[in-house]
């Protein structure tokens, strides 16, 4: 070999660059998310149902709606108005100080209505006429966002499914397989806190 040639480094004893390094550190990485995925995924929702934000409301948890700059506030009967819309709600853990709001499921629609209009069993769970639904659809999972006062009834409008609140949700119409899960409040201290569980798993039921 002359002064003037070169030598090319073989493939097999090519030192590693960084970028080369990187780029095989990504992709150990990619296969492994692959296979802790396909492993891990039950043991995954465990994990996030775990997490204090994404716990259902447990009884003792007050209600609250959360401003924009994150400040949660409590809620008594009278912000929630005789027949006019509903109010989106979350629990809150007021010893830990921890809004549920990990999870789109926990979200509450609040309706105060006659208690004279409620069926036995639907004033029991209520607190001075106010109700708590599930405010996630049934069907796909919309918000149930409207109240209808000339049919009485709670509306989706994504495929206008109607449920009626005086009768423990119940569906009145549209696709809506099932009732919309209410959850049964009282008044502590003359704020509206939750009584106990969902009466069903909120959402679209799982097949």
């Amino acid at each position: 070999m002359n002064d003037n040639e070169t030598t090319t480094p073989s493939a097999t004893n090519a030192p590693q660059t960084p970028a080369c390094a990187g780029r095989r550190e990504a992709l150990k990485l990619g296969a492994c998310a692959c296979i802790g995925f396909g492993l891990g995924a039950a043991g995954l929702n465990r994990a996030l149902a775990d997490e204090p934000a994404e716990q259902r409301p447990t009884k003792g948890d007050r209600l609250v709606v959360v401003g924009a700059d994150g400040t949660p506030k409590l809620l008594a009967a009278a912000d929630v108005k005789l027949g006019e819309k509903p109010v989106f709600a979350f629990p809150y853990d007021a010893d830990k100080k921890l809004v549920r709001d990990g999870s789109r499921l926990n979200k509450v629609l609040l309706i105060r209505l006659d208690p004279g209009s409620l069926d036995e069993a639907t004033r029991a769970r209520s607190a001075d006429g106010v109700l708590a639904f599930s405010a996630v659809c049934t069907h796909q999972g919309c918000d149930v966002s409207e109240w209808v006062p000339e049919s009485k009834s709670l509306l989706c409008f994504c495929h206008f499914s109607r449920f009626d609140p005086c009768q423990s949700g119940q569906v009145l119409a549209g696709p809506a397989p099932r009732s919309l899960p209410h959850l049964p409040i009282a008044l502590e201290r003359g704020e509206l806190a939750v009584n106990g569980p969902f009466s069903a798993s909120p959402g679209v039921k799982k097949t």
